[in-house]
């Protein structure tokens, strides 16, 4: 596919760049990342050829000013991403929905402004669940998308963590969303990717130490096998730390991951700098989109234009 066929992208709710990355590879050209977390907005700045912008999407007037520079000259308007915050929705935090939820409301609203000719919206697995979601969904449907969504786990899209995300897709024709969506399916592979298979040797060790969100859960995983979500927290292990019968090692054994051990987890690729502080890189790292998930809907939604191209024209 080439790039000058694929209409341009912009990225809202961008953070670091996870997803603009693996469109990228998949030959899309993004236009700009937004934001509203400046180390982020710089992060993304720092490593994706293009720049990031600060805004806060919340605020709609003046998100709809930023971007009504996409409409001149009767241009199509590019194709919109994004991931809403999810803490709202995370099952690390309260199960109940905050003032921030609306985000996901916010990012509906825009869509509706300017009917891009395809969208992704991507979250936490549980966010389908939510009221604000559900509204979400609703208002693209009134302006006229035909929407589908489904949870996909990144260890079958080429990255080695089970890591399960909502992906949102919506696009004026029935039959394109469907399109999309098989082309993802058949892109999955037959059983999910162990660290190993991804990192091979580089980590030194049989075995690593994940912090749970209780000690009630293991902590201790083989590297044949996928790692679990990388959070945005990342601590080494307690020097009291009681081994859990389901841990993979013993705790004498292994070590917590690093911050570059952890991007590559995710499918940073090697190089990636992250701009900021110790904490607010961890907190980056946890929050991404893994490039590699990206870049497998990238390349169905290329495909499915490919396949309809009187669809969406670049």
């Amino acid at each position: 596919m080439h790039t000058e066929s694929l209409p341009p992208v912009i990225d809202l709710f961008s953070g670091c760049g996870g997803m603009s990355l693996g469109l990228q590879a998949a030959g899309f050209t993004v236009l700009r990342g937004y934001d509203s977390w400046p180390c982020a907005v710089d992060t993304y700045t720092q490593n994706l050829g293009h720049d990031a912008n600060l805004l806060d999407l919340g605020d709609l007037e003046a998100t709809f000013l930023e971007l009504e520079q996409y409409e001149l000259g009767g241009r199509e308007f590019p194709i919109v991403v994004g991931g809403p915050p999810c803490q709202d929705f995370s099952s690390a935090g309260h199960r109940v929905e905050g003032a921030r939820a609306d985000l996901t409301e916010k990012f509906a609203a825009i869509i509706s402004r300017f009917r891009p000719p395809l969208f992704v919206m991507e979250n936490v697995a549980r966010a389908r669940h939510a009221a604000a979601f559900k509204s979400a969904v609703s208002v693209m449907e009134g302006a006229g998308y035909r929407v589908q969504m489904a949870v996909l786990d990144a260890s079958l899209y080429g990255a080695p963590q089970s890591r399960k995300r909502l992906v949102t897709i919506g696009t004026q024709d029935r039959s394109l969303t469907e399109q999309i969506f098989q082309l993802i399916r058949d892109s999955a592979a037959s059983r999910p990717m162990t660290v190993r298979e991804a990192l091979g040797e580089s980590l030194g060790v049989e075995a690593y130490y994940r912090h749970p969100r209780s000690y009630a859960r293991r902590a201790i995983f083989s590297i044949d096998e996928p790692s679990p979500t990388i959070r945005g927290v990342n601590r080494p292990m307690p020097p009291a730390y009681q081994q859990h019968p389901g841990d993979a090692s013993a705790p004498s054994e292994v070590r917590a991951l690093t911050l570059k051990e952890r991007a590559a987890i995710q499918t940073f690729p090697p190089g990636f700098m992250f701009v900021g502080s110790r904490t607010n890189a961890e907190q980056m790292v946890g929050n991404a989109v893994p490039p590699k998930l990206a870049e497998h809907i990238g390349i169905a939604l290329a495909h499915a234009v490919a396949l309809q191209p009187s669809i969406i024209k670049a």
